[in-house]
Formats: structure tokens, sequence, C-alpha cells
């Protein structure tokens, strides 16, 4: 069964628009158009994604959000004309899972939409897996090519966000803020301290190596060679 997405947005135009690309890639639709109604019909249906204008009759989307934030994790694309830095530090900080302004193209719509969709399903799920790895979030059991591998909390958080993430090039802060916290005061130098240690554990003893570096931005999870 496709994914059920809620379009809240005023512009009647735009919002006919994203129906139909939505409904022609397999998507089931709903548009709301006033604020209020929206976040309504939000908590009434189950949906998988919400696509989320800011400037609405009613609430505005981030009056929204905050409300949504507080009873649910589905994810918020906002697409909004609010192109200023501080509406998208806002946005984020909220809880949007990303944030695209208008004008904008439909194919990087539907690339985020997939990759939100993608995300959250990972996250969700009890059990992660790529190229061997397999982890069970409710027993905290990690295997690799059916072997038992043993590791501390932390490793398993660091590889957990990894696997999520798998073949995006994430820098040392991005890894820091997500598997340590904003208010984590140590060096960076941190997460090389425990990329080794991940390493000797998931990655030496086996031929195929997947924890990679990119030379002067950060780790990536993927299979091919590495350039450090």
């Amino acid at each position: 069964m496709k994914e059920k997405i809620l379009v809240i947005e005023d512009e009647k135009r735009i919002a006919r628009f994203l129906q139909l690309e939505f409904e022609h890639e397999g998507y089931k639709v709903v548009i709301e158009y006033n604020g209020d109604i929206g976040l309504k019909r939000a908590f009434e249906e189950k949906f998988d994604l919400i696509i989320l204008d800011i400037m609405l009759p009613g609430l505005n989307g981030f009056e929204i959000l905050s409300e949504i934030r507080k009873k649910s994790d589905v994810p918020v694309i906002i697409l909004t004309a609010k192109d200023e830095v501080k509406d998208k530090v806002t946005g984020l900080d909220i809880g949007a899972d990303d944030y695209l302004t208008k004008p904008f193209s439909i194919e990087e719509l539907m690339a985020r939409v997939r990759n939100a969709l993608r995300k959250h399903n990972k996250v969700n799920t009890k059990k992660l897996s790529y190229a061997g790895i397999t982890m069970d979030l409710s027993t905290y059991k990690v295997t690799r090519d059916g072997k038992e591998v043993e590791l501390t909390k932390k490793e398993f958080d660091l590889l957990k966000y990894l696997i999520i993430n798998a073949g995006i090039v994430l820098s040392r802060e991005k890894i820091l803020e997500n598997v340590w916290d904003y208010n984590y005061f140590g060096e960076t130098n941190i997460v090389d301290v425990y990329i080794r240690y991940l390493r000797s554990k998931i990655d030496d003893p086996f031929d195929k190596k997947l924890i990679q570096t990119i030379r002067g931005v950060g780790y990536s999870l993927r299979e091919g060679n590495n350039e450090d």
C-alpha cells in the first residue's frame, strides 16, 4: 500500500498541482487549505508524511508543526515562500524533517519526500540492515554476515545512525549532533575515536570494508573504496 500524504497549503493552484503529481506517483493525497482544519485532520487520521506551508489562514505552519511534534514523529516537509535563514532555522528547530522554498522543482520535492519516508521507516522498524549488518533495536543484538558483534551503547548508537543514513556523507559535527547531543562540549575527534572502535569490530574482521572516510569531510557507511 502506497503512503498517505497530507498537504496543508492555502494556494489552491499549488495544492492541486501537488495532488496530481503525488497521485501520479501512487501516493494517496488529502488536501487542507486552512491551518486549524489541517491540524485537526492531522490528528484525526494516520498520515505517512505532511507537506506544510507556513503562511496559512488560521494557525500558521510553525504553530501546526509545534502541535504535531507534541504527539507525533510523522515526517513533515515545510514548503513555503519564506526563504530567510531564520525561518529555516525555526522550522528545523521545531522539528521539520526538511525545508524547501518556492518556487521549487517537483523532482527535488519528490526526492525529499522519498528520503524522509525512507528515514522514518528505518527509524521506526525494530530491525535495521545494510550490506550484511543486522541490528535488532529491541535486543541491541548486532550481527554481520551472521556473526554476532558486541558493541557498547555508544557504538550501537553510532552504527544505527550510519545505517539510517547509509550512502550519505556525514560530517563529524553532524554525527556529534545526532549520536551525542547538542549539549556536548567535547572535541569532534571523539567521533574519530568511536569510528575506530566501531571499525575494529564491524569492519576489521571482515574482507569488505563499509565505514568509509571521506577526507576533509567526515564518514559514510557504503560499499566501495575507502578514500582514507
